[in-house]
């Protein structure tokens, strides 16, 4: 007599994949690739998988199978692989050390922190912020403040009070 009851799990091959042809699955790649990557369409919240088969005129299932099958990974996923890599371009870039994170997640199409940080967290291992913190560390210069153009000594324009 067994204590456990354990069973191998098969991987179920989802039906749908094999209705689309291995060609059109090529030229919807490079169809997905164009729209979400190029056209930057992963940073619209209101992008769903939905719409992009709406723009390419084939349907949800299609556009499930090519992404799981050419990409391996679900159309979620594929989309906040690109936010994430946009995140880390952000947090480390001088010009965006003033941004809060929830400025940066609305700018590369998450709707809430939270949804940012987990997905962060799974590409990377480490919240945002522990990745801007530890690049900034590893770049010391970065940490420097841009310094902000103050008016000469005895200029012209000096500021007119403000009278109510």
């Amino acid at each position: 007599m067994t204590k456990y009851n354990v069973t191998e799990v098969k991987e179920k091959e989802a039906a749908y994949r094999t209705l689309v042809s291995p060609k059109l699955m090529d030229e919807l790649k490079e169809k997905i690739l164009e729209i979400i990557l190029f056209q930057k369409k992963y940073k619209d919240k209101d992008y769903s998988a939905k719409k992009l088969a709406e723009d390419l005129g084939t349907n949800t299932r299609y556009i499930s199978a090519v992404v799981n099958v050419r990409f391996h990974m679900n159309y979620t996923s594929f989309v906040n692989k690109y936010r994430i890599e946009e995140a880390m371009t952000l947090l480390v870039d001088k010009r965006y050390q003033d941004l809060n994170m929830e400025d940066i997640s609305d700018m590369i199409g998450f709707s809430n922190r939270q949804s940012f940080y987990a997905s962060f967290f799974k590409v990377n291992g480490c919240t945002p912020r522990d990745y801007k913190l530890r690049h900034l560390l590893q770049h010391p210069s970065l940490m420097d403040k841009p310094k902000k153009r103050g008016r000469k000594a005895g200029s012209k324009n000096k500021r007119k009070p403000i009278v109510k």
